[in-house]
């Protein structure tokens, strides 16, 4: 597909030393504003880090604030990756965008696995963000490895396919983080984007950063090491 200008992201393998989401916030805006790209991307539960049992946000809820701000100064757009409180006693793992101005809830993780399944309620569809043009696929960690939701979420049309994700350190777990949004990226002929964990998160003493992006075809273009808060960027 088209666009009318090449679109930057920033992807950002954020530090999550504890679970206090104000703390985890104001880190988040530095990044964003370190990384100066059209859309930062930030990984699977970064505001709390992963725990099943991990503490809710709402999506008007004011810790998102400083992350806010800092997306309206800069230009940029954030997604961040939270356990969600919906109206109705409803709760998911979903993916926010925040621009400044609104605060919008654009996934929900579909293919929950372990104890997501006691607490969250799964998404019904694949889903779309659209931003300078370009339209992004989007994934939550176990969506991606899911090649069906790959499938389902090109045919809608897009440019690129994203996943927030958290992957552990050990050989099997780096083999999938390496292998599941480039193999979606070849199989469908767009970009493939990955923002993971790296540093302990929550209940992983351990987790693998390496977030990276694959060309259309699937061709490694940049990866980070292992390192909390190393930062991607790509040019769509």
């Amino acid at each position: 597909m088209s666009a009318t200008a090449p679109l930057t992201v920033a992807l950002v393998q954020a530090a999550c030393p504890g679970p206090d989401i104000t703390a985890n916030v104001r880190r988040h805006a530095e990044l964003l504003r370190a990384a100066g790209a059209r859309l930062t991307v930030f990984p699977e539960c970064s505001l709390t880090g992963y725990d099943p049992a991990a503490e809710a946000v709402t999506a008007d809820d004011p810790r998102l604030d400083p992350l806010a701000d800092a997306c309206r100064e800069t230009g940029s757009t954030a997604l961040v990756c939270a356990a969600l409180a919906e109206p109705g006693g409803v709760e998911s793992l979903a993916l926010l965008a925040l621009d400044g101005t609104d605060v919008r809830v654009v996934h929900r993780k579909t293919h929950l696995h372990g104890a997501e399944v006691d607490r969250f309620t799964p998404g019904a569809r694949p889903s779309v963000l659209e931003v300078g043009g370009r339209r992004i696929g989007l994934a939550i960690c176990a969506d991606a490895s899911v090649p069906g939701h790959a499938a389902a979420t090109a045919e809608l049309g897009i440019d690129a396919y994203l996943a927030s994700a958290l992957y552990g350190a050990d050989p099997v777990a780096l083999a999938r983080r390496d292998s599941q949004v480039r193999d979606a990226a070849a199989a469908h002929g767009v970009w493939g984007l990955l923002a993971t964990s790296a540093g302990p998160s929550g209940t992983y003493p351990a987790t693998s950063g390496g977030s990276g992006a694959w060309a259309p075809g699937g061709a490694l273009v940049a990866q980070a090491g292992p390192d909390p808060d190393g930062i991607v960027t790509v040019t769509l």
